[in-house]
Protein backbone atom coordinates (compact mmCIF):
# COMPACT_ATOMS: atom_id res chain seq x y z
CA UNK A 1 0.00 0.00 0.00
CA UNK A 2 1.01 3.62 -0.91
CA UNK A 3 2.25 5.79 1.53
CA UNK A 4 -1.04 7.91 0.22
CA UNK A 5 -3.12 5.42 1.16
CA UNK A 6 -1.51 4.35 4.36
CA UNK A 7 -2.21 7.66 5.35
CA UNK A 8 -5.87 7.67 4.26
CA UNK A 9 -6.31 4.38 5.85
CA UNK A 10 -5.17 6.03 9.13
CA UNK A 11 -7.57 8.64 8.64
CA UNK A 12 -10.50 7.00 8.22
CA UNK A 13 -9.54 4.28 11.44
CA UNK A 14 -9.82 7.67 13.74
CA UNK A 15 -13.57 8.82 11.79
CA UNK A 16 -15.06 5.47 11.92
CA UNK A 17 -16.03 5.47 15.70
CA UNK A 18 -17.24 8.76 15.64
CA UNK A 19 -19.63 7.99 12.48
CA UNK A 20 -21.24 4.79 14.39
CA UNK A 21 -21.96 7.19 17.67
CA UNK A 22 -23.33 9.82 15.30
CA UNK A 23 -26.60 10.89 15.13
CA UNK A 24 -25.96 11.20 11.07
CA UNK A 25 -25.49 7.25 10.72
CA UNK A 26 -28.27 6.68 13.58
CA UNK A 27 -27.28 3.08 14.46
CA UNK A 28 -30.33 2.89 16.66
CA UNK A 29 -32.70 3.09 13.82
CA UNK A 30 -31.20 -0.35 12.55
CA UNK A 31 -31.68 -1.59 15.89
CA UNK A 32 -34.70 -0.42 16.50
CA UNK A 33 -36.41 -0.87 13.07
CA UNK A 34 -35.47 -4.50 11.34
CA UNK A 35 -36.68 -2.78 7.95
CA UNK A 36 -35.01 0.46 8.04
CA UNK A 37 -32.48 0.94 5.08
CA UNK A 38 -30.31 3.91 5.13
CA UNK A 39 -30.90 6.52 2.62
CA UNK A 40 -28.34 6.19 0.33
CA UNK A 41 -29.78 2.59 -0.51
CA UNK A 42 -32.99 3.63 -0.48
CA UNK A 43 -32.55 6.47 -3.30
CA UNK A 44 -30.56 3.13 -5.19
CA UNK A 45 -33.64 1.25 -5.14
CA UNK A 46 -35.02 1.81 -8.06
CA UNK A 47 -32.25 1.48 -10.36
CA UNK A 48 -31.38 -1.89 -8.50
CA UNK A 49 -34.01 -3.45 -8.62
CA UNK A 50 -34.57 -7.09 -6.88
CA UNK A 51 -31.42 -8.39 -5.58
CA UNK A 52 -33.08 -11.13 -3.73
CA UNK A 53 -30.55 -14.16 -3.24
CA UNK A 54 -27.79 -12.67 -5.22
CA UNK A 55 -24.55 -13.25 -3.94
CA UNK A 56 -23.21 -9.55 -3.67
CA UNK A 57 -19.85 -7.75 -2.31
CA UNK A 58 -20.06 -3.67 -1.06
CA UNK A 59 -16.92 -2.42 -1.93
CA UNK A 60 -15.76 0.15 0.02
CA UNK A 61 -18.07 -0.51 2.64
CA UNK A 62 -16.73 1.92 5.73
CA UNK A 63 -19.12 1.30 8.73
CA UNK A 64 -21.50 -1.50 7.12
CA UNK A 65 -24.86 0.85 7.19
CA UNK A 66 -25.13 0.19 3.34
CA UNK A 67 -23.92 -3.13 3.27
CA UNK A 68 -26.87 -3.81 5.96
CA UNK A 69 -29.04 -2.12 4.00
CA UNK A 70 -28.64 -4.10 1.06
CA UNK A 71 -28.89 -7.50 2.86
CA UNK A 72 -32.34 -6.23 4.06
CA UNK A 73 -33.11 -5.83 0.73
CA UNK A 74 -32.23 -9.54 0.40
CA UNK A 75 -28.80 -10.32 -1.32
CA UNK A 76 -26.23 -12.28 0.69
CA UNK A 77 -23.66 -9.63 1.31
CA UNK A 78 -19.55 -9.24 1.66
CA UNK A 79 -18.31 -6.19 2.84
CA UNK A 80 -14.96 -5.13 1.97
CA UNK A 81 -12.56 -2.23 3.54
CA UNK A 82 -9.01 -1.34 4.20
CA UNK A 83 -9.85 0.25 7.72
CA UNK A 84 -9.84 -2.38 10.15
CA UNK A 85 -11.70 0.03 12.62
CA UNK A 86 -14.68 0.62 10.27
CA UNK A 87 -15.15 -2.96 9.79
CA UNK A 88 -14.99 -3.45 13.79
CA UNK A 89 -18.21 -1.30 13.74
CA UNK A 90 -19.80 -2.36 10.79
CA UNK A 91 -19.13 -6.18 11.92
CA UNK A 92 -20.95 -5.48 15.40
CA UNK A 93 -23.57 -3.27 13.47
CA UNK A 94 -24.17 -6.98 11.80
CA UNK A 95 -24.38 -8.74 14.43
CA UNK A 96 -26.66 -6.69 16.52
CA UNK A 97 -29.44 -6.98 13.94
CA UNK A 98 -28.78 -10.46 13.89
CA UNK A 99 -27.74 -10.25 9.96
CA UNK A 100 -25.24 -12.52 8.31
CA UNK A 101 -22.24 -10.53 6.43
CA UNK A 102 -19.11 -11.57 5.84
CA UNK A 103 -16.19 -8.56 6.46
CA UNK A 104 -13.18 -8.61 5.11
CA UNK A 105 -10.22 -5.65 5.56
CA UNK A 106 -8.04 -5.05 2.53
CA UNK A 107 -7.27 -2.32 -0.02
CA UNK A 108 -9.69 -2.48 -3.05
CA UNK A 109 -6.74 -3.39 -5.18
CA UNK A 110 -5.87 -6.17 -3.62
CA UNK A 111 -9.79 -7.51 -3.29
CA UNK A 112 -9.06 -10.78 -5.57
CA UNK A 113 -6.54 -12.24 -2.85
CA UNK A 114 -9.20 -12.13 -0.05
CA UNK A 115 -12.28 -12.57 -1.75
CA UNK A 116 -13.17 -15.34 -4.98
CA UNK A 117 -13.05 -14.41 -8.31
CA UNK A 118 -15.54 -14.11 -10.82
CA UNK A 119 -17.80 -15.09 -7.53
CA UNK A 120 -20.25 -12.53 -7.46
CA UNK A 121 -23.59 -11.63 -9.09
CA UNK A 122 -23.05 -7.64 -7.74
CA UNK A 123 -20.97 -5.95 -7.20
CA UNK A 124 -21.90 -1.98 -5.10
CA UNK A 125 -20.07 1.02 -5.22
CA UNK A 126 -21.48 3.28 -2.59
CA UNK A 127 -21.80 7.44 -2.57
CA UNK A 128 -18.45 8.84 -2.32
CA UNK A 129 -16.15 5.70 -2.40
CA UNK A 130 -14.04 6.54 -6.07
CA UNK A 131 -12.22 9.72 -4.67
CA UNK A 132 -10.03 7.45 -1.97
CA UNK A 133 -8.66 5.83 -4.85
CA UNK A 134 -5.56 6.66 -7.09
CA UNK A 135 -6.51 4.58 -10.15
CA UNK A 136 -9.72 3.99 -11.78
CA UNK A 137 -8.25 1.32 -14.31
CA UNK A 138 -6.94 -0.93 -11.36
CA UNK A 139 -10.26 -0.55 -9.79
CA UNK A 140 -12.35 -0.98 -13.13
CA UNK A 141 -10.20 -4.64 -13.28
CA UNK A 142 -10.95 -5.63 -9.68
CA UNK A 143 -14.56 -4.80 -10.43
CA UNK A 144 -14.42 -7.40 -13.65
CA UNK A 145 -12.55 -10.24 -11.91
CA UNK A 146 -14.80 -10.19 -9.15
CA UNK A 147 -17.95 -10.33 -10.96
CA UNK A 148 -19.33 -13.38 -12.44
CA UNK A 149 -20.20 -13.45 -16.29
CA UNK A 150 -23.48 -11.71 -16.40
CA UNK A 151 -22.76 -9.92 -12.97
CA UNK A 152 -23.76 -6.77 -12.33
CA UNK A 153 -21.39 -3.58 -11.20
CA UNK A 154 -23.96 -0.92 -9.79
CA UNK A 155 -22.10 2.19 -8.81
CA UNK A 156 -23.17 5.74 -7.33
CA UNK A 157 -21.17 8.46 -6.42
CA UNK A 158 -20.20 12.45 -6.48
CA UNK A 159 -20.27 13.77 -9.96
CA UNK A 160 -16.77 14.35 -10.96
CA UNK A 161 -17.64 18.01 -12.76
CA UNK A 162 -19.10 18.63 -8.96
CA UNK A 163 -15.79 16.96 -7.32
CA UNK A 164 -14.19 19.44 -9.30
CA UNK A 165 -15.76 22.62 -7.64
CA UNK A 166 -14.29 24.63 -4.85
CA UNK A 167 -16.53 24.13 -1.66
CA UNK A 168 -15.30 26.75 0.00
CA UNK A 169 -16.65 28.97 -2.20
CA UNK A 170 -20.56 30.05 -1.09
CA UNK A 171 -20.96 32.38 -3.92
CA UNK A 172 -20.35 30.74 -6.92
CA UNK A 173 -19.59 27.75 -8.74
CA UNK A 174 -16.03 27.56 -8.98
CA UNK A 175 -13.77 25.28 -10.97
CA UNK A 176 -10.03 25.23 -9.48
CA UNK A 177 -9.88 21.36 -8.72
CA UNK A 178 -9.10 18.76 -11.13
CA UNK A 179 -12.02 17.04 -13.01
CA UNK A 180 -9.42 14.33 -14.37
CA UNK A 181 -7.56 11.66 -13.24
CA UNK A 182 -4.08 13.11 -11.59
CA UNK A 183 -0.88 11.29 -10.70
CA UNK A 184 -0.32 14.01 -7.59
CA UNK A 185 -3.37 13.69 -5.07
CA UNK A 186 -5.10 16.85 -3.64
CA UNK A 187 -3.84 16.91 -0.28
CA UNK A 188 -6.10 18.16 2.79
CA UNK A 189 -5.60 18.63 6.33
CA UNK A 190 -8.73 18.84 8.49
CA UNK A 191 -8.93 17.50 12.37
CA UNK A 192 -13.00 17.35 11.83
CA UNK A 193 -14.92 14.59 9.82
CA UNK A 194 -18.12 14.93 8.12
CA UNK A 195 -20.31 14.25 11.19
CA UNK A 196 -20.85 16.49 14.06
CA UNK A 197 -18.48 15.30 16.89
CA UNK A 198 -16.19 17.56 19.10
CA UNK A 199 -13.58 15.10 18.66
CA UNK A 200 -10.47 16.40 16.92
CA UNK A 201 -8.71 13.71 14.38
CA UNK A 202 -4.93 13.29 15.01
CA UNK A 203 -4.24 11.51 11.39
CA UNK A 204 -5.88 14.72 10.15
CA UNK A 205 -3.83 14.48 6.54
CA UNK A 206 -6.25 13.04 3.70
CA UNK A 207 -5.26 12.46 -0.20
CA UNK A 208 -7.86 12.20 -2.73
CA UNK A 209 -8.23 11.67 -6.48
CA UNK A 210 -11.14 12.85 -9.42
CA UNK A 211 -11.88 10.52 -11.52
CA UNK A 212 -13.91 12.15 -14.79
CA UNK A 213 -17.10 10.19 -16.38
CA UNK A 214 -14.87 9.55 -19.06
CA UNK A 215 -12.45 7.54 -17.67
CA UNK A 216 -14.35 5.78 -15.43
CA UNK A 217 -16.38 4.37 -18.63
CA UNK A 218 -13.22 3.78 -20.68
CA UNK A 219 -11.63 2.18 -17.84
CA UNK A 220 -14.78 -0.50 -17.94
CA UNK A 221 -14.87 -0.96 -21.33
CA UNK A 222 -11.60 -1.76 -21.35
CA UNK A 223 -12.18 -4.63 -18.87
CA UNK A 224 -15.35 -5.73 -20.71
CA UNK A 225 -17.99 -4.52 -18.84
CA UNK A 226 -20.83 -3.46 -21.00
CA UNK A 227 -23.01 -0.15 -19.63
CA UNK A 228 -26.10 -0.64 -19.54
CA UNK A 229 -27.63 2.81 -17.31
CA UNK A 230 -26.27 5.85 -16.71
CA UNK A 231 -28.07 8.60 -14.93
CA UNK A 232 -26.75 12.17 -13.41
CA UNK A 233 -28.95 13.23 -10.98
CA UNK A 234 -29.36 16.77 -9.60
CA UNK A 235 -28.66 15.63 -5.67
CA UNK A 236 -26.09 14.01 -3.05
CA UNK A 237 -26.10 12.86 0.24
CA UNK A 238 -24.38 15.16 1.58
CA UNK A 239 -23.40 18.91 1.64
CA UNK A 240 -21.40 18.78 -0.99
CA UNK A 241 -21.32 22.85 -1.62
CA UNK A 242 -21.77 24.48 1.87
CA UNK A 243 -23.92 27.68 1.76
CA UNK A 244 -25.50 27.03 -1.86
CA UNK A 245 -27.81 23.82 -1.29
CA UNK A 246 -30.83 22.64 0.50
CA UNK A 247 -32.06 19.34 2.49
CA UNK A 248 -35.10 17.69 1.14
CA UNK A 249 -37.26 14.91 2.94
CA UNK A 250 -35.39 12.18 1.26
CA UNK A 251 -31.83 13.28 3.04
CA UNK A 252 -30.76 14.34 -0.51
CA UNK A 253 -29.14 17.74 -0.92
CA UNK A 254 -29.96 20.08 -3.99
CA UNK A 255 -28.86 23.22 -5.14
CA UNK A 256 -30.88 26.31 -3.70
CA UNK A 257 -30.81 28.05 -7.15
CA UNK A 258 -31.05 27.02 -10.72
CA UNK A 259 -30.57 22.86 -9.90
CA UNK A 260 -30.07 22.47 -13.74
CA UNK A 261 -26.85 23.75 -13.48
CA UNK A 262 -24.97 21.37 -12.20
CA UNK A 263 -24.84 17.18 -12.29
CA UNK A 264 -24.24 16.63 -8.21
CA UNK A 265 -23.94 12.45 -8.71
CA UNK A 266 -24.60 9.97 -10.95
CA UNK A 267 -25.56 5.88 -11.05
CA UNK A 268 -23.82 3.42 -13.66
CA UNK A 269 -24.71 -0.17 -14.21
CA UNK A 270 -22.37 -2.57 -15.89
CA UNK A 271 -22.80 -5.79 -16.60
CA UNK A 272 -19.90 -7.92 -16.89
CA UNK A 273 -19.21 -10.23 -20.52
CA UNK A 274 -21.13 -13.67 -20.45
CA UNK A 275 -24.83 -14.51 -20.32
CA UNK A 276 -26.39 -11.50 -18.86
CA UNK A 277 -28.71 -12.31 -16.22
CA UNK A 278 -29.89 -8.79 -14.97
CA UNK A 279 -31.70 -6.06 -16.70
Amino acid sequence: MSDYLKLNQANWDERAPLHAASEEYAFQRYLDDPHHLSCVVRFDQPLLGDIRGLRAVHLQCHIGTDTLSLARLGAQMSGLDFSAASLVQARSLAEQCATPITYVESDVYAACEVLPKASFDLVYTGIGALCWLPSIDQWARTVSELLKPGGRLFLRDGHPMMMSLNEDRQDALVVDRPYFEQAQPLSWNDETTYVQSEVRIKASQSYEWNHGLGEVITALLKYGLQISALVEHQSIPWEALPGQMVLDDQEEWHLKEAPWRLPLSYTLVATAAGCAKHT
